[in-house]
């Protein structure tokens, strides 16, 4: 994968910036991991995907605009079966706020 731009948005419970990834194999396409102050807690500890274009997590674009919509932010296929192996959300992807929504841990 290579880091080709940045998002940056505000949400009620903080506001921050995301880097972007092209993934070069695999189909190519649009990359957006990210981990929030609900990892581990609220949602899987390595963080969530909000934008794949391979799978179809794609609400549009422009030129120089992604539709972010958390509501639809998913857990990686690793956290449903450790044979898995899953790119997970660098460091600067880390948001120190919660992003409330999405997808979340099932408690039992």
């Amino acid at each position: 994968m290579r880091q080709f731009g940045e998002v940056s948005f505000v949400l009620p419970t903080g506001e921050g910036t995301l880097a972007v990834y092209w993934i070069e194999g695999y189909g190519g396409g649009i990359f957006l991991p990210f981990r929030d102050a609900t990892s581990t807690q609220e949602t899987y500890g390595a963080g969530r995907y909000l934008y794949d274009t391979i799978k179809g997590a794609d609400l549009g674009a422009t030129e120089t605009e992604l539709i972010l919509d958390f509501n639809y932010a998913y857990h990686p296929s690793c956290a449903y079966n450790p044979r898995w192996t899953c790119p997970l959300a660098p460091p600067q992807n880390h948001l120190d706020f919660p992003i409330p929504a999405g997808e979340q841990l099932i408690q039992l």
